[in-house]
């Protein structure tokens, strides 16, 4: 099935779906790897089996989670970007989103940043595990989870949920908007929706 005969989306439809993420990625707490979800059309997943009719909500999208993605033998970090470079999705999903948590610091922290990396610029490993022990000593470091997410018909949508202090963790959660928060990895994940699956 190719994604022309995906079933129309509402313009309320992607908002949905990642407010829905971010409550089910939120009830496990911090300090969990990144996590990537195919966006499905409710309509199609209850056409293909029935039987889970009850057990759907009324949403347009189910959300399904994906296998943990492989981490580097290395570092110990996930592979996102290979991950991401190698990933395509049948045509019967509409769309995906990825969470992952980041280290948040303000725009002049960047002077610290670069001098922990000017030595190890050759190195690019060396220098991506710099830049994180570099952000996460910070005095101004602040956690933060990124939830990007994309559909076929070009819609995207990238929000920060900031880490509450301790002692608010049952606060309710916060969701922070920018239209330039995370170019790259919208562009990313729309690349795995046009890519072929028969090229992996």
């Amino acid at each position: 099935m190719t994604d022309h005969s995906l079933p129309p989306l509402s313009s309320d439809a992607l908002g949905v779906a990642v407010r829905e993420v971010v409550e089910f990625v939120d009830a496990n707490g911090w300090g969990q790897p990144p996590v990537l979800f195919a966006l499905v059309p409710t309509a199609l997943v209850m056409q293909a089996q029935p039987d889970l009719v009850d057990s759907l909500d009324e949403t347009e999208l189910t959300l399904v989670e994906q296998d943990p993605l492989p981490v580097s033998e290395d570092s110990g970090m996930t592979e996102l970007e290979h991950v991401l470079g190698t990933t395509s999705w049948p045509g019967t999903v509409a769309g995906c989103v990825l969470v992952q948590e980041i280290i948040v610091l303000p725009p002049e922290a960047e002077t610290d940043l670069d001098e922990a990396l000017v030595p190890l610029l050759a190195d690019r490993d060396a220098a991506d595990e710099a830049a994180r022990q570099t952000a996460l000593e910070h005095p101004e470091a602040n956690e933060a989870r990124l939830v990007a997410a994309v559909l076929r018909g070009g819609q995207n949508l990238c929000l920060l949920q900031l880490r509450p202090p301790l002692g608010e963790e049952d606060a309710p959660v916060e969701l922070l908007a920018h239209p330039e928060l995370a170019p790259n990895l919208i562009a990313a994940l729309t690349t795995t929706l046009e890519n072929d699956p028969e090229d992996f």
